[in-house]
């Protein structure tokens, strides 16, 4: 089983230490899988179950995830023909490992639980109606806190890694200085048992690589832009709410059956004809 792990953000490089693992690898793999081996050492084979897996953490979404994958698999399947690559010209089929491709994926933007993104996705389209030759399907699942509740009770270190990220952003979102935020959600984190094994014997160095790679203004800039679209929303449903009360008022002004109120509302507003008459009997007390 092969493992290529992108380094750009300090969730990445978490993801690393924490399954470099073996015993935490053969876990997730496990969970995955619906497996339920038990030596470590397996991990050391290219393959098992002639299954060829391709782990990759990311914290940002990006579509060119497939062709990455392609890059990756081409290499992974010439160092897995090397050693017997004369059999390529035979007229037996040589037998390649089963790839697959999963991206785990806890960035702030909201994904779903699980996304299939292809490769076909990105070649410029063609008017002859010609099939692609190439196809690789990156398989994004979503791990942060929340998501992916049946494969997180599976692998419970990969459902601990989620709190620990949570338990980090909740603490910046706080508004704690800084590097008091970060060490108190590793401190707590560690009393809780979420990674404390892991985080005890690195906490120097987790710690490092959150304050000197962790991009604390962009967080920030989310939860404001955040704040901002749930106060826009509140405001817009504020407004929604005022006109479907002048509407009741000049309504009844003008005399109209109950009847032909909700009538109107049900239509002028999309609302069904409980919410309508919920909205009527507000305006009345």
């Amino acid at each position: 089983m092969e493992h290529y792990h992108l380094n750009r953000k300090y969730k990445d490089r978490l993801f690393r230490l924490i399954f470099r693992d073996k015993e935490n690898l053969l876990q997730l793999y496990n969970a995955i899988n619906d497996s339920h081996y038990t030596n470590p050492e397996d991990l050391m084979i290219t393959t098992i179950d002639d299954i060829m897996s391709l782990y990759e953490h990311q914290s940002t979404y990006s579509p060119n995830l497939p062709l990455r994958g392609l890059f990756y698999f081409s290499a992974m399947y010439r160092n897995y023909i090397e050693p017997m690559k004369q059999q390529l010209y035979t007229e037996s089929p040589f037998q390649i490992p089963f790839p697959v491709y999963l991206v785990f994926y806890n960035g702030m933007k909201e994904e779903p639980e699980r996304k299939e993104i292809p490769l076909s996705n990105l070649f410029i389209q063609n008017e002859k109606g010609l099939q692609p030759a190439l196809e690789c399907t990156a398989t994004l699942l979503n791990i942060n806190l929340g998501h992916n509740r049946e494969l997180m009770e599976k692998c419970r270190i990969l459902k601990e890694y989620a709190q620990f990220i949570y338990m980090i952003r909740s603490k910046i979102a706080s508004e704690l200085p800084f590097q008091e935020a970060v060490e108190s959600a590793v401190n707590e984190c560690i009393s809780k048992g979420i990674l404390s094994e892991i985080l005890r014997k690195n906490k120097t160095e987790v710690i490092d690589v959150i304050l000197t790679e962790y991009d604390e203004n962009e967080f920030r800039e989310f939860l404001k832009e955040n704040s901002w679209k749930k106060g826009h929303e509140a405001g817009m449903e504020e407004e929604r709410k005022n006109n479907i009360r002048f509407m009741i008022k000049t309504c009844m002004e003008f005399q109209l059956p109950r009847e032909q109120i909700l009538e109107k509302l049900m239509e002028g507003f999309s609302l069904s004809k409980d919410e309508a008459e919920k909205h009527l009997e507000n305006y009345k007390k």
